[in-house]
């Protein structure tokens, strides 16, 4: 099941995206070297570069390293000249594309993802000093070559275990509106492997527990503003905590782990990993069945890569009454019954900028079945951020919100409502 998982999460458009690295760097070569290569004086960093990115990854990073002899121009307070340098080169390559500065970076949108680009000064430790545009302009240091290697490394001498463990992680992320960078991501899954030998000699069949005690590691550490990232040590900072997701990760592995060898253990691992973790088989009685599965995956539509938060919630209210937002009764264990309205809103967001909100509405159980009324379709919202629905009858039922951006989600949130 694992090693399936794995195939379904690989990069599917590596092919563009080298040639969009490619034709960027010849650009650039063009403009600072008065060459056309698409390979020399660039660095692919990141999640891409570190080879622990997944299937849908809309945020491409690259260093371009500029000309020893061009320091003299921008060294003293010219980093905004710098990048706005970078960004005329590329948009001389791409006049009809969105290309902008982003105070660190250039960033070129594309269709379904974008790549930031940072022009750096190489230093003789392998670092790199980079300009910031904030407040007059700074050059900062990074050092994506000792994370490369750390990477690379360590990975080795874990059996090729952390690289899968990361992209298995991205897909939890993903699934369950996770906000967290992808250095944050990797760093995590390093120290996790770290901290134990169980998993240094085992292999897809141990990805069960390896889940399992991973979601564990990850729901009792110690709220903090910053981890040291793997191999540079330098700082990740954490944007919002992921302790209690984790802990609702783990809770889910040990249902999961529970119920292996069962037709229901197929299922139990979506919980966790979403859409990419296999389906069960399809046996001969669900051929014959009499409803219809409406059901649409908003990953068919759109790549998902969570980069911001979203919060939903409910108001309950029935013959005109308010009673109480959904959230209060699910944390009571007040019982939902039928026939009362439902009103789904967008309570708190972060995303920057303009973004489209989805929705999808699922009827779960025997009922929804009987009843034929599974739905599930992704909707767009009105424009008011928020649904309204009716309940009609007994059974689990799932309403999700999408925030999209550029075509790609950057942030997704769930409700289950229970109607009892």
């Amino acid at each position: 099941m694992f090693q399936e998982l794995l195939g379904n999460l690989a990069v599917d458009n590596t092919e563009q995206i080298s040639l969009r690295y490619g034709e960027i760097t010849a650009a650039l070569n063009k403009e600072f070297r008065e060459t056309d290569s698409k390979t020399a004086n660039s660095l692919q960093v990141g999640s891409y570069g570190r080879r622990t990115a997944i299937k849908g990854i809309s945020d491409l990073d690259m260093l371009y390293i500029m000309p020893v002899g061009k320091w003299e121009k921008y060294k003293d307070g010219k980093q905004s000249e710098l990048l706005t340098d970078t960004k005329d080169a590329i948009a001389a390559r791409y006049p009809t594309t969105e290309i902008f500065v982003d105070r660190l970076v250039v960033r070129v949108l594309y269709q379904n993802f974008h790549v930031e680009v940072q022009s750096v000064f190489e230093q003789s430790d392998a670092s790199f000093k980079f300009p910031d545009t904030y407040n007059g302009g700074r050059w900062r240091i990074t050092k994506p070559r000792e994370e490369l290697s750390a990477m690379q490394e360590f990975n080795a001498q874990k059996n090729n275990n952390l690289r899968r463990l990361c992209k298995m992680a991205r897909a939890w992320k993903n699934k369950h509106g996770v906000v967290m960078g992808g250095l944050l991501v990797d760093t995590l899954a390093y120290n996790f492997l770290v901290s134990t030998e169980e998993y240094d000699d085992k292999s897809f069949l141990y990805y069960d527990n390896m889940s399992k005690d991973f979601f564990a590691y990850l729901k009792d550490q110690p709220n903090q503003e910053y981890y040291a990232a793997l191999g540079s040590r330098q700082p990740v900072y954490v944007k919002k905590r992921f302790q209690k997701k984790a802990k609702t990760a783990y809770e889910l592995c040990v249902k999961a782990i529970e119920a292996a060898g069962t037709d229901g253990v197929h299922g139990k691992w979506k919980k966790v990993y979403g859409r990419p973790f296999p389906a069960k088989p399809t046996a001969v009685d669900e051929i014959a069945k009499t409803w219809v599965n409406t059901e649409e995956f908003i990953e068919d539509s759109y790549p998902v890569d969570i980069q911001y938060g979203i919060k939903i919630d409910c108001d309950i209210s029935q013959d005109g009454f308010r009673e109480h937002p959904l959230s209060y009764m699910l944390r009571k264990g007040f019982r939902l019954r039928p026939k009362k309205k439902l009103k789904f809103q967008v309570v708190d967001s972060d995303v920057e900028g303009t973004f489209e909100i989805y929705w999808k509405i699922l009827n779960r159980g025997d009922e929804a079945k009987r009843l034929d009324q599974i739905r599930g379709q992704i909707i767009p919202d009105e424009g008011e951020m928020k649904k309204v629905e009716n309940t009609k009858f007994r059974g689990a039922h799932l309403v999700e919100c999408y925030a999209v951006q550029n075509g790609v989600v950057v942030a997704r949130d769930t409700i289950d409502v229970p109607i009892q």
